[in-house]
């Protein structure tokens, strides 16, 4: 069910389909979904769960250069296009249900702790931290939903590399001049 959850995702996005569609792509009965999952909300909590999970994992993969935590967080989206598109619109799931928070606050961390490393300075990291994840986040979307023009011809993980150190290179540890 999850296999078909995320194709359909990837066709017509996080709404656009039923359970019971899901159902018979998958060659279950129609009343499988609901008996496992309970309603559609179930099954992108479901999504949300295994996305936040494989996103932490990414993110923790990546060592603890923030620019390769950047650039992984890119990565994740690109190869894990359903998922990404679910995970960061949490009215579509349940966001407290236990399967999804670990993962998601695993990830926050992640990030968090970039931001430190990067911040100019005291009192900054929050703005750090946000302004990073938003440019990384605004990115992955601009190219998941086909808005840049050379989209096609980019490779977005060397992009992001790209924008986030000419962004952040000179608050990199050690760096006097942006990369």
């Amino acid at each position: 069910m999850l296999d078909a959850a995320l194709q359909a995702i990837e066709e017509s996005g996080p709404t656009g389909w039923s359970l019971r569609e899901l159902a018979r792509r998958a060659g279950v009965s129609h009343t499988a979904p609901a008996h496992h999952f309970g309603d559609k909300t179930g099954l992108l909590t479901a999504v949300a769960a295994e996305g936040f999970e494989l996103f932490a994992t990414a993110l923790t993969a990546a060592g603890d250069d923030f620019f390769e935590v950047g650039t992984a967080y890119v990565g994740f989206a690109v190869t894990h296009p359903a998922h990404f598109r679910v995970m960061f619109r949490p009215e579509l799931y349940r966001p407290d249900d236990p399967a999804v928070s670990p993962a998601r606050e695993r990830a926050g961390q992640i990030l968090a702790a970039g931001g430190r490393e990067l911040s100019p300075g005291p009192g900054r990291d929050r703005t750090t931290t946000v302004a990073a994840w938003s440019m990384a986040h605004g990115f992955a979307s601009l190219y998941l939903d086909g808005a840049l023009a050379d989209g096609a011809e980019i490779d977005p993980v060397a992009v992001a590399r790209d924008i986030l150190g000419l962004t952040f290179g000179h608050l990199r540890p050690g760096a006097t001049t942006p990369k």
